[in-house]
């Protein structure tokens, strides 16, 4: 294997997307994960989302059987799956989100998504777009869980 010299730059692992390399209609999904007991305590310690249905096993009052866990980390878990692969290190800023959450996901469900790019906007500043993605989570039984649409700063390809 031939090493590169000294002025040719390596590659950077776990790059994300430049807006350049994404085009309205291409598709992704993320990796799945298995929703846990400790996702669940450590989500709702630190958010302070303390409400019975997330802390009481078994809540009498609540209208979903199982261990639900709050929406936002079905979401944020997902966001993170983007974050590590589709924008790390081009994400520039999250600037708009529109969510529906249309079933519950419990304690033990694995979640992933399906990706979709839907707009791409040139900016007229520092070669950034803005980029709009629909999101679709699903559940292990192909159930679609929540979807949103979500509108990104995206920076551009460095000049070379």
């Amino acid at each position: 294997m031939t090493q590169p010299g000294p002025t040719a730059p390596l590659p950077r692992l776990g790059q994300g997307f430049y807006w350049q390399d994404l085009a309205v209609g291409q598709r992704f999904h993320t990796f799945r994960r298995t929703i846990t007991e400790t996702d669940l305590v450590n989500f709702i310690s630190c958010t302070g989302m303390l409400e019975a249905i997330f802390i009481e096993e078994g809540y009498e009052g609540g209208a979903i059987k199982g261990r639900p866990v709050p929406g936002a980390l079905t979401y944020t878990l997902i966001e993170g799956f983007i974050l590590q692969t589709m924008i790390q290190g081009t994400g520039l800023a999250m600037l708009e989100l529109q969510q529906k959450i249309l079933a519950p996901v419990l304690v033990g469900d694995t979640i992933h998504a399906e990706v979709e790019v839907t707009a791409l906007r040139p900016t007229s500043t520092s070669g950034r777009a803005v980029v709009t993605s629909d999101i679709h989570v699903l559940n292990q039984h192909g159930k679609t869980v929540m979807t949103y649409t979500a509108t990104r700063l995206l920076a551009g390809r460095p000049a070379s």
